[in-house]
């Protein structure tokens, strides 16, 4: 029983991370690849049917399959990506009149920061031939 309330809570948080990145593909500032990898780490630990479509996906599949194959990313890659999220999510909460909006982004934007730099593990850059 208890697993199986564990398994319902990974596989409706692995479903609302994907409907955060669905959104971080259309909004500027919110964060697309962090959600889908913490969708497809909870997938494989509650449901590997659902992993299995979520990496067969021709939109969002590509996004975790080259994560997957690379085991990370390099520090010039995460910098790139917290500059986008930064950069964006500055732009957002500059056009929006609702305070409480901006703080929702400015949050958003330090998680996908803090997702990135801390939780994706970082790797050598590949040597160039």
């Amino acid at each position: 029983m208890k697993t199986n309330i564990k398994q319902s809570i990974q596989i409706a948080l692995g479903c609302f991370c994907v409907v955060l990145a669905i959104f971080g593909i259309i909004l500027p500032g919110l964060p697309t690849t962090p959600f889908l990898l913490v969708a497809a780490w909870l997938f494989v630990r509650s449901s590997p049917k659902l992993h299995k479509r979520l990496i067969s996906n021709k939109y969002l599949g590509p996004y975790i399959l080259k994560y997957e194959s690379r085991k990370g990313l390099t520090i010039k890659e995460k910098a790139k990506i917290c500059t986008i999220i930064i950069g964006m999510s500055s732009l957002s909460a500059y056009f929006m009149n609702n305070f409480y909006i901006q703080i929702i982004i400015g949050v958003l934007c330090l998680t996908g920061v803090l997702v990135v730099s801390t939780w994706v593990k970082t790797i050598q850059a590949e040597a160039k031939r």
